[in-house]
């Protein structure tokens, strides 16, 4: 994995968390990162950061493997991000909606930090958000960063891939170790710990 320093936000900047869903969301790109970014916000108010969930248009959407679920808001109404975090899953739909890549570019300049799970990366670098930065995916969409930009530095063994003002992760339960990342750069070493702690997420697989 790879880390960059990055100052926290100040006083006047946004200090909300998006996590974005659509069609074809893969369930724990998405709900891993809400499960510790949840737990973290609101375990931990003073910290002074929110997480919600976002659609498109609001309405509910119909994940990879058929779960429903509701988002808290559309993108009209998301409040001022500090962070946004796009899962992957089935993003072939969004690889070729011109319509939300232009959305995406339009995000760079005013959300501090774009995060990505999985196959969102693809649609960050079809977006061209990722030229000439090292990045990660699904080990199985490793190919598909090149293709759609040949520029970007492909780290294929990163559990997630830190550059900045940009993070991608790789797939689908790497969004939850991402997540924990995350809040060690904005909370603190210590408050990622007593999340992890929180969700008892300690690792040991059986095979």
């Amino acid at each position: 994995m790879t880390t960059a320093a990055n100052p926290r936000p100040g006083p006047d900047d946004p200090h909300h968390i998006g996590i974005l869903l659509f069609d074809g969301v893969e369930e724990l790109d998405a709900i891993g990162p809400w499960e510790v970014l949840s737990w973290w916000t609101r375990s931990y108010p003073g910290d002074g950061y929110t997480a919600s969930t976002f659609s498109a248009d609001g309405r509910s959407v119909t994940c990879n493997k058929g779960l429903v679920v509701q988002p808290h808001h559309s993108r009209d109404d998301m409040p001022e991000m500090a962070v946004l975090v796009h899962p992957g899953g089935d993003t072939r739909a969004l690889g070729a909606d011109d319509e939300h890549l232009a959305w995406l570019r339009k995000q760079r300049p005013v959300v501090p930090l774009l995060t990505s799970v999985c196959t969102g990366s693809l649609v960050y670098a079809k977006a061209g958000l990722l030229r000439e930065r090292p990045a990660t995916t699904y080990w199985g969409a490793l190919g598909g960063l090149t293709e759609n930009d040949p520029t970007i530095e492909v780290r294929p063994e990163a559990r997630w891939v830190d550059d900045g003002d940009v993070i991608t992760a790789a797939g689908v339960s790497a969004g939850i170790d991402m997540a924990l990342h995350l809040v060690v750069r904005l909370a603190g070493a210590d408050r990622a710990r007593e999340v992890r702690r929180g969700i008892q997420y300690d690792p040991e697989p059986p095979i």
